[in-house]
Order: C-alpha cells, then structure tokens, then sequence
C-alpha cells in the first residue's frame, strides 16, 4: 500500500491543507463549546439530590412564603428538615460583579446540602457569628476572597434605610461534591436578614423564597409532596412542591428554546464542516488524476487507492480534531470565569473530549468516501488520458 504518498499528499498544497484543517479546528472547538454549554445548563438538574424537594409560592417564585410556614412543613410525616433560602440580589462594588448569594438557617445548610465542604476556615464559624458568610472557590478566586475578609453588599430588594452596604465577614470557602451545588455563590445567615428587617433596619420583602426540605430515609417523595401542598391549599398562601430536579429544571425552561438553538447551530456546524472537507478532497483526488493513473499502472491495487484516500481524509480531521479539542481544554477556566455568573458548573468533560474525536473521525470518513469511491473504480487508461 502506498503510504509514503500520504505525507506528501497532504504537503502538496501547505496552504489549502492549513485551511482545511483550521476550519476542522474552529469546528470542533465549538461542537466541544456548545455541548459543553448545554451540560453545564442542565448539570443543575442532573445533580439533584432525590431525597430534597423545594416548596415555593404557587403563584410565583418571586412571591415569598410566610417564615411560619416553617414549622408545620417540619412536622409533616417524612420531613426530616425544612430550610429557609431567599435570594439577596446584592451588589459588590458595582453591578458587574454579579454573583449568587442566598439568606439560609445557619443551623440547617450543612444538614440539608451535606455536599457544602467548607475545606478553609472552620465550619462551626458560620454557626457563631452573626454577620458569617461562605463562599464558593471559584467566587473566592474570581474576587480574592481569603477567610476573615470583609464583603460589603449593598442590598437592591433588601436596602438599608441608612443607604449604607451590607457587612459580612468571609468565615470559610467551600467547594461542592455536587454540579447542583455551584462553587460561585455566597451563602449568608437567614436570621441576620431578618432580624434587621423586623427592626426596621432594612426594607424589603419579609419571608423566605423558598423551603427546601431533606426527607426522610424511606419516605415516599411524591406523597410528602402532595401532603405540604395540601397543608396550605386554603392559604393563606398556596404553594407548590416540586422535587429538587424539576425545580432546578425550571431555571432551565426560563431559556426557551436555547438548548435547541445552541443544539441546532452545532448541527449546522457539523454539516459545514463535512462540505468543506468533502470539497478539499474532491479538488486533491481530481488533481491527482494522472498521478493515480501511473500509480494503478504500476501494479497498486483499487482497494489501496480507496484507502489511500480515506486514510488521508481521517488524518488530516483528526489532526485537526485534536487540535479543536486542545484548545477547547486550554480554554476551559477562561470561559469557565466568563461564564461564572450563568453557568458556574462550565467544563470540557472527557466524554465532550471522545465526542470530538469521535465526530472528526466521522467527518474524515464521509468526506473520503466520494474522493476514495471515485480513485479506486478509475481506470488507469481513462486516468492517462484525463485533461485535469
């Protein structure tokens, strides 16, 4: 089999090759880029725990649930824990630096999401402190945040009336067991909000967001869900328990159709791509006309020929796949920072990387086929004598 033809094959045109393989790369950096977008989007709901479900108004999420709530969605038959969460919205220097940042029971967030490890500072700290705050390793890198730093915030749904920020002390980082869990929000206790509220010492709405409940070991979900909202179906407010996988589901379908559009334009990147190369190879195979003519003539089988082709297709894809797929790794942690505030669980999984080999190596094997068809049914005659 003539494989030494392969290397200077592909060399013949340095400058058509270059191309080739450069938009192979550019296609393959982003088929990795939009699969990777679209798993970071839905991490949040395949990373949910089955034994959480998530109580919130009926009416809407932005309607806050009486704090008294609490205590009866405790004493449900199968609730271990109910606890309170309520989104701050807060501002950091300015309104650029956005991140997440909930009010929760101090005594609660490491019993109901035990995949919080707080690895700097000491857990026991956001216990004691009235002004306590942890934060996420990627919000801690993101901004510098050390333990025993200041983080002033200044409220936008929950103002001071001195016009003055927020003060919390950083008293541990975490990092999550968990893609539901982000590692860029800030978590902060849910009695300092409200005890300066009810004094007067902040306005906004009072009660919690929403109630995430840990079931018991056993207990049958979908009945303790229907069992709360059935508590409270006379009001005074009504609500809607959902498990902790259709709730984060939600945040999802808020998008619309962007999971489709980002699906479809990866789709069309695809079939570009396949064009592009399908064309290069054509334009090489009838160039290479009269070569391959002297080649059959010289006693080279068709079969070899075809393969000749085709091996040369899959090189050059597969070179350019790896490529494609290097530079989407190497690019992971900026656009992972870039993407922090919307999508804090952005990464290049290994099967992202498989993928992308696997659709270049698919790639190299539809664009040779015409090219590869097309050199081993030539006749060495009809070769000699083509005017290319």
């Amino acid at each position: 089999m003539p494989w030494i033809l392969l290397p200077k094959n592909l060399l013949a045109h340095p400058v058509r090759t270059a191309l080739t393989m450069g938009s192979i790369v550019v296609a393959i950096f982003l088929i990795c880029f939009l699969r990777s977008v679209l798993l970071g989007l839905l991490s949040g709901v395949a990373g949910s725990a089955v034994n959480r479900l998530v109580v919130q108004s009926a009416v809407s999420l932005f309607v806050n649930l009486p704090s008294s709530y609490q205590g009866k969605i405790s004493a449900v038959n199968g609730v271990d824990q109910a606890c309170k969460q309520q989104w701050f919205g807060g501002i950091y220097r300015e309104p650029s630096n956005f991140f997440a940042q909930f009010a929760v029971d101090h005594d609660r967030i490491y019993d109901t999401w035990p995949e919080i490890d707080v690895f700097e500072g000491d857990p026991a700290d956001f216990q004691a402190q009235r002004t306590a705050c942890i934060v996420g390793t990627q919000l801690a890198q993101r901004f510098g945040f050390k333990v025993g730093d200041r983080l002033p915030l200044q409220g936008t749904i929950f103002p001071l009336t001195s016009g003055e920020a927020w003060d919390f002390t950083v008293v541990g980082i975490y990092r999550s067991r968990s893609t539901n869990i982000d590692e860029s929000t800030m978590f902060f206790r849910f009695d300092y909000l409200d005890d300066v509220l009810e004094r007067g010492g902040a306005i906004g709405p009072r009660g919690s967001g929403v109630f995430t409940l840990r079931i018991a070991p056993g207990a049958d979900a979908v009945a303790v869900a229907r069992e709360v909202d059935a508590l409270f179906e006379n009001g005074p407010q009504r609500v809607q328990t959902s498990s902790e996988a259709e709730f984060q589901r939600q945040f999802v379908t808020m998008l619309g159709s962007v999971p489709v559009f980002l699906s479809s334009i990866g789709f069309g990147i695809l079939f570009a791509i396949v064009l592009a190369v399908l064309n290069t190879m054509l334009m090489a195979a009838r160039e290479r006309t009269h070569d391959l003519g002297i080649v059959k003539a010289l006693g080279f089988s068709d079969a070899s020929l075809t393969m000749l082709f085709l091996a040369e297709s899959l090189l050059l894809c597969l070179a350019g796949g790896a490529a494609g797929i290097a530079l989407a790794v190497v690019s992971e942690q900026p656009f992972r920072t870039m993407l922090s505030t919307l999508m804090p669980s952005y990464s290049v999984t290994p099967e992202t990387m498989a993928m992308g080999m696997a659709v270049a190596a698919g790639i190299g094997v539809l664009a040779g086929l015409v090219p590869a068809w097309q050199a081993g049914r030539l006749r060495c005659v009809d070769a000699l004598r083509a005017e290319v």
